[in-house]
């Protein structure tokens, strides 16, 4: 078997790859924004099996792949993460409890048909689906010894991940993201702010970087206000303001990190420098930046190996 297909499937978004086996390559991909949430609830309304339903939604996926690639993908494995594995998913799967091996023989695993379906994992009182794929998938960039090691993964709940001896051992989950996203547009603050923006845009930076330090003081609910006086009386314009809103997010993020401790940061190319840009300017080492696409399909094919 020379490929595989991984499977990436959000609440918002889908995400289907033909991958090399040998080398993890991406040979090409199909994606649309028919996400979970939508899928289920299409379901709902028919008559299918769940699991049919689901799979019938992949096949077409593949169906189209394989009229660009020119190649029969029929039959071929597919490894499904994110949240597939959801209550709203393909099927649900209970969380696996912490720790789990970075090999990927332990993530728990459910098989329908040509289907391999990963469960997300929990530690203490706190969830994830889909990230533990991706530190699954981090195996090799890591040195393979005793010393603690920390994963950044960042987006809508960007998660802190704590490695020992080869296994994820702890994390917690903030809700960054997600906070940004609702007081860029649905709080007073979407009159004080405008997305979109690049960090490389004149004053960008630094709004961005001021942010960081508000947000690493500790008060975050006062300095969240500031971004509507900042416009106010300082006349800071709104693309700025979007800046500084996310450093005050990422900085509060960012503060609960042990001091001076390096990390590595697991992430797409938006977030990777936004993060990256933080951690120089808060002085926390990164030993490495990992492109969060890449460990997601090296975590897929560890648990497909397995």
């Amino acid at each position: 078997m020379k490929h595989w297909l991984s499977c990436d499937w959000g609440t918002s978004a889908f995400r289907l790859r033909l991958v090399e086996r040998d080398s993890c390559r991406v040979v090409s991909e199909e994606k649309s924004g028919y996400g979970i949430s939508t899928a289920f609830r299409d379901w709902q309304a028919s008559v299918m099996p769940r699991e049919a339903f689901f799979a019938g939604i992949i096949r077409r996926g593949i169906v189209m792949l394989g009229e660009r690639t020119g190649l029969r993908l029929e039959g071929l494995p597919v490894v499904l993460s994110g949240m597939a594995s959801a209550s709203i998913g393909m099927v649900e799967l209970p969380y696996h409890e912490l720790p789990f091996s970075l090999n990927g023989r332990d993530l728990h695993v459910q098989a329908f048909e040509e289907f391999l379906i990963i469960s997300g994992a929990r530690f203490s009182d706190d969830v994830m689906r889909g990230e533990e794929t991706k530190i699954a998938g981090c195996a090799a960039w890591l040195k393979d010894d005793a010393e603690e090691k920390r994963l950044l993964l960042p987006g809508t709940h960007p998660k802190h991940v704590v490695v020992q001896g080869g296994k994820a051992i702890a994390f917690k989950t903030f809700m960054t993201g997600e906070l940004f996203d609702l007081l860029s547009k649905h709080s007073i603050l979407s009159a004080s702010v405008n997305t979109g923006g690049i960090l490389e845009a004149p004053g960008a930076g630094e709004a961005f970087r001021s942010g960081l330090i508000a947000g690493k003081s500790g008060d975050l609910l006062h300095e969240v206000f500031m971004v509507r006086t900042n416009q106010l009386l300082k006349n800071v314009p709104p693309e700025l303001n979007s800046f500084y809103l996310s450093g005050l997010l990422i900085g509060s993020e960012l503060s609960s990190l042990p001091s001076h401790q390096p990390v590595y940061l697991v992430a797409g190319a938006l977030h990777g420098q936004l993060y990256a840009t933080a951690c120089e300017a808060l002085g926390i080492p990164v030993s490495a930046i990992i492109d969060a696409d890449e460990a997601l399909i090296r975590g897929q094919a560890a648990v497909l190996n397995h």
